[in-house]
Protein backbone atom coordinates (compact mmCIF):
# COMPACT_ATOMS: atom_id res chain seq x y z
CA UNK A 1 0.00 0.00 0.00
CA UNK A 2 1.43 3.27 -0.24
CA UNK A 3 2.76 5.99 1.85
CA UNK A 4 -0.91 7.99 1.52
CA UNK A 5 -3.23 5.05 1.95
CA UNK A 6 -1.10 3.89 4.67
CA UNK A 7 -1.21 7.33 6.74
CA UNK A 8 -4.98 7.75 6.26
CA UNK A 9 -5.28 4.01 7.49
CA UNK A 10 -3.36 4.97 10.48
CA UNK A 11 -5.64 7.96 11.41
CA UNK A 12 -9.04 6.51 10.99
CA UNK A 13 -8.09 2.97 12.81
CA UNK A 14 -6.51 5.09 15.62
CA UNK A 15 -9.93 6.48 15.89
CA UNK A 16 -11.44 2.96 15.69
CA UNK A 17 -9.26 1.96 17.94
CA UNK A 18 -10.43 4.80 20.70
CA UNK A 19 -13.96 3.37 20.18
CA UNK A 20 -13.37 0.03 20.83
CA UNK A 21 -11.10 0.54 24.18
CA UNK A 22 -14.32 2.19 25.37
CA UNK A 23 -16.64 -0.68 24.63
CA UNK A 24 -14.41 -4.02 26.36
CA UNK A 25 -13.87 -7.05 24.29
CA UNK A 26 -17.23 -8.26 23.49
CA UNK A 27 -19.33 -5.46 22.66
CA UNK A 28 -23.53 -5.06 23.13
CA UNK A 29 -25.80 -5.50 19.68
CA UNK A 30 -26.11 -1.83 19.65
CA UNK A 31 -22.79 -1.13 19.92
CA UNK A 32 -21.91 -4.15 17.87
CA UNK A 33 -23.88 -2.51 14.60
CA UNK A 34 -22.41 1.25 15.38
CA UNK A 35 -19.09 0.34 15.40
CA UNK A 36 -19.57 -2.08 12.20
CA UNK A 37 -20.77 0.04 10.01
CA UNK A 38 -18.27 2.74 10.41
CA UNK A 39 -15.15 0.03 10.68
CA UNK A 40 -15.82 -3.00 8.53
CA UNK A 41 -13.40 -5.32 7.89
CA UNK A 42 -11.12 -4.42 4.01
CA UNK A 43 -9.37 -6.79 2.59
CA UNK A 44 -6.55 -5.42 0.02
CA UNK A 45 -4.93 -7.91 -2.13
CA UNK A 46 -1.67 -7.12 -3.37
CA UNK A 47 0.34 -10.00 -5.69
CA UNK A 48 0.48 -13.01 -2.65
CA UNK A 49 -0.50 -11.18 0.45
CA UNK A 50 -4.00 -10.00 1.74
CA UNK A 51 -3.67 -7.04 3.90
CA UNK A 52 -6.84 -7.09 6.67
CA UNK A 53 -7.74 -3.57 8.21
CA UNK A 54 -10.75 -3.17 10.53
CA UNK A 55 -12.90 -4.98 12.82
CA UNK A 56 -13.70 -8.76 12.82
CA UNK A 57 -17.60 -9.28 12.28
CA UNK A 58 -19.87 -11.84 11.91
CA UNK A 59 -19.44 -12.44 8.36
CA UNK A 60 -15.54 -13.01 8.50
CA UNK A 61 -15.31 -16.95 7.22
CA UNK A 62 -17.18 -16.01 4.53
CA UNK A 63 -15.12 -12.65 3.57
CA UNK A 64 -11.65 -14.80 4.01
CA UNK A 65 -13.37 -17.80 2.09
CA UNK A 66 -14.50 -14.92 -0.82
CA UNK A 67 -10.91 -13.08 -0.65
CA UNK A 68 -9.22 -17.01 -1.60
CA UNK A 69 -11.97 -18.34 -3.77
CA UNK A 70 -11.19 -14.97 -5.96
CA UNK A 71 -7.16 -14.66 -4.82
CA UNK A 72 -5.60 -18.46 -5.07
CA UNK A 73 -2.33 -17.27 -4.96
CA UNK A 74 -2.35 -15.48 -1.59
CA UNK A 75 0.11 -17.06 0.83
CA UNK A 76 -0.12 -14.38 3.52
CA UNK A 77 -2.56 -12.24 5.52
CA UNK A 78 -0.69 -8.93 6.51
CA UNK A 79 -2.53 -7.53 9.87
CA UNK A 80 -2.30 -4.13 9.59
CA UNK A 81 -4.89 -2.63 12.00
CA UNK A 82 -7.46 -5.19 14.06
CA UNK A 83 -8.80 -3.31 16.79
CA UNK A 84 -10.64 -6.13 17.50
CA UNK A 85 -14.27 -8.61 17.35
CA UNK A 86 -17.53 -8.38 17.88
CA UNK A 87 -18.11 -12.49 17.39
CA UNK A 88 -15.93 -14.05 19.06
CA UNK A 89 -17.10 -17.66 17.33
CA UNK A 90 -16.76 -16.43 13.99
CA UNK A 91 -13.11 -15.35 14.96
CA UNK A 92 -11.95 -18.59 16.06
CA UNK A 93 -13.21 -20.26 13.13
CA UNK A 94 -12.00 -17.50 10.81
CA UNK A 95 -8.32 -18.23 12.69
CA UNK A 96 -9.20 -22.14 12.08
CA UNK A 97 -10.11 -21.71 8.50
CA UNK A 98 -6.63 -19.55 7.76
CA UNK A 99 -4.71 -22.27 9.49
CA UNK A 100 -6.60 -25.36 7.09
CA UNK A 101 -5.97 -23.27 4.23
CA UNK A 102 -2.42 -23.19 5.04
CA UNK A 103 -1.84 -19.00 5.38
CA UNK A 104 0.64 -17.51 7.27
CA UNK A 105 -0.15 -14.28 8.86
CA UNK A 106 2.32 -11.04 9.74
CA UNK A 107 1.72 -8.16 11.58
CA UNK A 108 2.58 -5.11 9.32
CA UNK A 109 5.53 -3.05 11.24
CA UNK A 110 3.32 -0.28 13.21
CA UNK A 111 0.36 -1.92 12.75
CA UNK A 112 -1.69 -3.19 15.52
CA UNK A 113 -3.88 -6.22 16.76
CA UNK A 114 -6.12 -6.03 19.72
CA UNK A 115 -8.21 -8.72 21.62
CA UNK A 116 -9.76 -10.78 19.03
CA UNK A 117 -7.25 -9.29 16.38
CA UNK A 118 -4.45 -11.77 18.23
CA UNK A 119 -6.57 -14.61 18.21
CA UNK A 120 -7.14 -14.44 14.39
CA UNK A 121 -3.25 -13.60 13.92
CA UNK A 122 -2.95 -17.05 15.87
CA UNK A 123 -4.27 -19.13 12.48
CA UNK A 124 -1.55 -18.24 10.76
CA UNK A 125 0.57 -21.44 9.86
CA UNK A 126 4.05 -19.20 10.49
CA UNK A 127 3.29 -16.18 12.06
CA UNK A 128 5.54 -13.04 12.45
CA UNK A 129 5.34 -9.78 13.62
CA UNK A 130 6.92 -6.28 11.79
CA UNK A 131 9.21 -3.93 13.85
CA UNK A 132 7.12 -1.50 16.37
CA UNK A 133 3.75 -3.84 15.44
CA UNK A 134 1.61 -3.89 18.70
CA UNK A 135 -0.20 -6.59 20.18
CA UNK A 136 -2.53 -6.08 22.75
CA UNK A 137 -4.65 -8.46 25.45
CA UNK A 138 -7.54 -7.99 27.89
CA UNK A 139 -10.11 -9.71 29.50
CA UNK A 140 -13.54 -10.34 27.96
CA UNK A 141 -16.82 -9.35 28.73
CA UNK A 142 -20.22 -10.33 26.96
CA UNK A 143 -21.34 -6.30 27.19
CA UNK A 144 -23.73 -7.40 29.83
CA UNK A 145 -22.78 -8.44 34.01
CA UNK A 146 -20.96 -11.78 32.34
CA UNK A 147 -17.32 -11.32 32.21
CA UNK A 148 -14.41 -13.84 32.29
CA UNK A 149 -13.15 -13.03 35.82
CA UNK A 150 -16.43 -13.95 37.19
CA UNK A 151 -16.43 -17.63 36.18
CA UNK A 152 -15.26 -20.39 37.66
CA UNK A 153 -11.91 -21.67 36.37
CA UNK A 154 -13.89 -24.86 35.30
CA UNK A 155 -16.79 -23.01 33.40
CA UNK A 156 -17.14 -24.54 29.87
CA UNK A 157 -16.40 -21.04 28.47
CA UNK A 158 -13.28 -21.11 29.72
CA UNK A 159 -11.94 -24.13 28.29
CA UNK A 160 -13.66 -22.95 24.92
CA UNK A 161 -11.06 -20.69 24.73
CA UNK A 162 -8.01 -22.86 26.26
CA UNK A 163 -9.30 -25.28 23.86
CA UNK A 164 -8.41 -23.03 21.06
CA UNK A 165 -5.12 -21.71 22.11
CA UNK A 166 -3.94 -25.54 22.18
CA UNK A 167 -4.75 -26.03 18.75
CA UNK A 168 -3.37 -22.73 17.46
CA UNK A 169 -0.46 -23.97 19.20
CA UNK A 170 -0.32 -21.72 22.31
CA UNK A 171 0.34 -22.49 25.66
CA UNK A 172 -2.82 -22.36 27.89
CA UNK A 173 -1.21 -20.06 30.02
CA UNK A 174 -1.48 -17.30 27.23
CA UNK A 175 -5.14 -17.31 27.99
CA UNK A 176 -5.09 -16.72 32.19
CA UNK A 177 -2.40 -14.49 31.44
CA UNK A 178 -4.70 -12.29 29.21
CA UNK A 179 -7.59 -12.45 31.62
CA UNK A 180 -5.02 -10.80 34.23
CA UNK A 181 -3.24 -8.45 32.00
CA UNK A 182 -5.95 -5.87 31.54
CA UNK A 183 -10.05 -5.03 32.75
CA UNK A 184 -11.88 -5.42 29.63
CA UNK A 185 -12.13 -1.73 28.75
CA UNK A 186 -8.60 -1.39 28.58
CA UNK A 187 -5.47 -3.24 26.92
CA UNK A 188 -2.16 -4.71 27.65
CA UNK A 189 0.26 -3.87 24.99
CA UNK A 190 2.69 -7.26 25.39
CA UNK A 191 6.68 -7.21 25.37
CA UNK A 192 8.38 -8.87 22.46
CA UNK A 193 9.33 -11.13 25.60
CA UNK A 194 5.52 -12.08 26.74
CA UNK A 195 5.24 -12.44 22.63
CA UNK A 196 7.69 -15.18 22.74
CA UNK A 197 7.25 -16.83 25.60
CA UNK A 198 3.42 -16.91 25.07
CA UNK A 199 4.44 -18.55 21.23
CA UNK A 200 2.65 -15.98 19.71
CA UNK A 201 4.94 -15.55 16.96
CA UNK A 202 7.46 -18.82 15.18
CA UNK A 203 9.66 -17.05 13.83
Amino acid sequence: MNTKTSFLNDIKWLLVLLVVLISGCALTSEKQNDIQSSAELTIEVEGNSAYLSGVLGADLVKQLSDMVRKNPNVTDLVIVDVPGSVDQQATMEGARLIRRLGLNTHIAPTGYVLSGGVDLFLGGVTRSIGAGAGVGVHAWSDGTKIKAKNLKQTDPVHAAYVNFYLEMGVPEGFYWFSLDAAPADRVYFLSPEEVYDFQLATE
